[in-house]
């Protein structure tokens, strides 16, 4: 939330440096007609939309990976844990095992572990990679709201342009 709270006020103080920088610009027009002031004030209220719109993106797509990555970290841990305990059980299977049973059984206890290993390994790269696409569409919602707050603040200065000009 206050990281929410610093992009909107980030926001708020550079709509109102380009709303000086535009005004700075045009010094030469008359600055002061109701229409470029009505085109100031709608730009600026754009801006401001783009920018709420694209922390609120932004937000959102930390809050996904941070879910995500969480997710993740508790399904690989109960897998590891999971493996751990098969391993243990077929060891301790392994040593009660009569001594002309034993290499027999300690061979049973290897592949069980090694089954449990595997199983384990598969489960952590599945965690991983679903982990890593949810990271790479969170990225991509970020650069498609930074995108559409870039359009936002280059068509709002085409208008104040455009009024600027008449």
């Amino acid at each position: 939330m206050n990281k929410l709270l610093a992009i909107l006020i980030t926001g708020l103080f550079a709509s109102s440096a380009f709303a000086q920088s535009t005004h700075s610009a045009t010094s030469t027009q008359p600055v002061s007609s109701p229409e470029v002031v009505k085109a100031q004030t709608e730009a600026n209220k754009d801006i401001q939309k783009a920018q709420t719109d694209e922390a609120k993106a932004v937000h959102e797509a930390n809050e996904d990976v941070n879910e995500a990555h969480k997710k993740a970290e508790k399904k690989k841990s109960k897998a590891v844990a999971k493996a751990s305990e098969k391993k243990s059980k077929a060891k301790a299977k392994a040593a009660k095992a009569d001594p002309e049973d034993k290499i027999e059984a300690e061979a049973k206890a290897d592949k069980t572990m090694a089954k449990a290993d595997e199983k384990s390994a598969k489960t952590v790269v599945d965690a991983n990679a679903k982990f890593a696409k949810v990271k790479v569409d969170a990225n991509a919602d970020k650069l498609k709201a930074k995108a559409e707050t870039t359009k936002a603040t280059a068509d709002a200065q085409a208008d104040v342009n455009a009024a600027t000009a008449k």
